[in-house]
């Protein structure tokens, strides 16, 4: 890039789309990269290409920008968890099918949070509680969150007589705690030196665990 093409001026409007959706975007790539912490406005309209104070007609502060990059981050995650179940091949009857595609909400969870640890962290680097779990923002292609998939693969385990209907209340939180708590594990934690092969033997063991166990 030039000098010239350094110092020119930035615009104040954003004449090829939806300038949110472009900070947005513009935010997502920064988590890819730096995780959380990367994502700040400044940053982000310098990508978008845009004057630095046109970000507060969307964004009112960097929290702002940040919350809405985390729940898009999520609905990559749901895109994945969703991809996982769409590539399973065909099961022999419905007990098969319910178990397949719950053990595939957890294995696209944990590929997730390989292949794109910037934006996993970024996914849950915002406190809040479950307010957001269900919001439209954080959906995939079927219009569920990674939360509700999970809720419809565990109603999918019942259906199928797999799981006792008197333990489904609160089944996700078990099953998410067992995998999320791998998932950081293997991106932070003392497990990140692992082997793929041993990350992929690791993750279908506590698959198999939580199967047994709820």
């Amino acid at each position: 890039m030039t000098a010239a093409e350094n110092n020119k001026p930035k615009r104040d409007t954003y004449r090829h789309g939806d300038l949110r959706n472009a900070l947005i975007e513009a935010g997502l790539e920064l988590a890819r990269q730096g995780g959380p912490a990367a994502v700040v406005l400044r940053a982000a309209t310098r990508q978008a290409g845009v004057a630095p104070n046109a970000a507060y007609r969307h964004f009112t502060d960097r929290n702002a920008l940040l919350h809405a990059v985390s729940q898009a981050a999520m609905a990559h995650l749901a895109r994945t968890m969703e991809a996982e179940q769409a590539a399973l091949p065909p099961a022999t009857d419905a007990t098969a099918a319910a178990r397949d595609r719950f053990r595939a909400v957890g294995t696209g969870y944990l590929r997730f949070a390989q292949e794109e640890p910037g934006l996993f962290r970024t996914a849950f680097h915002v406190p809040d509680d479950m307010a957001h779990a269900a919001a439209d923002t954080a959906a995939g292609t079927t219009g569920k969150t990674p939360f509700e998939l999970l809720g419809a693969a565990l109603d999918g385990l019942v259906e199928a007589g797999i799981l006792p209907e008197d333990r489904r209340p609160g089944a996700e939180f078990l099953a998410w705690s067992a995998v999320h708590g791998l998932a950081a594990l293997l991106i932070d934690g003392p497990l990140r030196g692992l082997h793929p092969t041993q990350a992929h033997d690791a993750g279908r063991h506590v698959i198999d665990m939580i199967e047994r166990g709820i």
